[in-house]
């Protein structure tokens, strides 16, 4: 073969390789819709449709947190642990004739930035890796949450509190406009505030940002805050949706935001991601748990399923940047 012809082909390798990186995640978001499409009659449906993006928002409204945490090269295993008790201490206060809808969405809200605050703040001063700090701090909110509630749900909810989760705005559910309202504040604080190349400098390089004079503590602080605000919001809008504050709510929702984001293309070790991606992320994890569940496939197989997607997008991830 002719030194032109392997310039080529390289050249040809390279640029494959890109569009992989770039709209990989695009192309099978839309390769698992047209096949569920063609395999299931039910999924091209509009309630179904809705159905999916129902399923998502909740998820969808933790994994913008979970973004903004791992482009500092962080984690947050306690953000399911936090939709629990923000769940709970909503739920407490949103009786019927107690007091205004806007006193739980607020203690939700507080509940959940305080938890995540606490996280940024011994992570950043304590300096010990998150994945300690949320561990523990995922043991203590449940346990939190099941000390509140005393092992019980919280029941006998407000019907204004009750429409957060399940009321519609021309004929679509609230919580999708609720999660569209989380990802463009997400997108914004991101792309277009100094916040967010704050972010992307500590993911980046967290010594050179540092060195650079970055307050590195006020910005992980900050993304920790965040993500337990965002698990609050997402702890409101489950109970209200389910008329009850359960402390066994959001169990395992930790995971299926890391598996979102990082599905996103945004990297583990901090540095890269983007809001859109972490939306796809989103969807094609709905769309697979909807698409599965139409094919009368066992939640344990979708276990595995998933599992295999999240390695998958670990690996492409990898492969993509050491062929830069």
């Amino acid at each position: 073969m002719s030194m032109a012809s392997l310039a080529g082909a390289d050249g040809y390798g390279t640029k494959v390789k890109q569009i992989a990186a770039r709209y990989g995640i695009y192309i099978a978001f839309a390769v698992m819709f047209v096949f569920l499409s063609l395999w299931s009659p039910w999924f091209l449906t509009f309630d179904n449709i809705l159905n999916i993006l129902r399923q998502c928002s909740i998820n969808g409204i933790i994994a913008v947190g979970a973004t903004l945490v791992i482009i500092t090269g962080g984690i947050d295993l306690s953000v399911g642990a936090i939709v629990a008790l923000a769940a709970v201490s909503a739920s407490s206060v949103a009786h019927p004739d107690s007091y205004p809808v806007i006193v739980p969405i607020l203690v939700g809200l507080a509940v959940g930035a305080l938890c995540g605050g606490v996280n940024g703040f011994i992570i950043a001063k304590g300096r010990i890796a998150p994945f300690i700090v949320t561990l523990g701090m995922m043991t203590i909110v449940r346990g939190a949450s099941l000390v509140m509630s005393d092992g019980r749900p919280v029941i006998n909810l407000s019907d204004e509190y009750n429409t957060i989760g399940g009321g519609y705005l021309w004929g679509v559910p609230l919580p999708v406009f609720l999660f569209i309202a989380v990802v463009l504040i997400g997108a914004f604080l991101l792309h277009f505030c100094k916040f967010g190349r704050h972010v992307y400098a500590v993911g980046g390089n967290e010594l050179a940002a540092t060195v650079s004079g970055l307050n590195v503590g006020r910005v992980k602080l900050g993304v920790y805050t965040l993500a337990g605000l965002f698990a609050g919001f997402a702890g409101i809008i489950l109970s209200s949706r389910v008329m009850t504050g359960s402390p066994a709510a959001g169990a395992g929702y930790e995971l299926d935001a890391i598996a979102a984001v990082v599905i996103g293309g945004t990297s583990l070790a901090g540095g890269t991601g983007a809001i859109l991606g972490t939306v796809i992320g989103t969807l094609i994890i709905g769309t697979m748990n909807n698409g599965l569940d139409l094919l009368n496939v066992s939640s344990y197989f979708q276990q595995i399923v998933k599992g295999i997607i999240i390695i998958s997008a670990v690996l492409l991830d990898q492969y993509t940047k050491n062929s830069r």
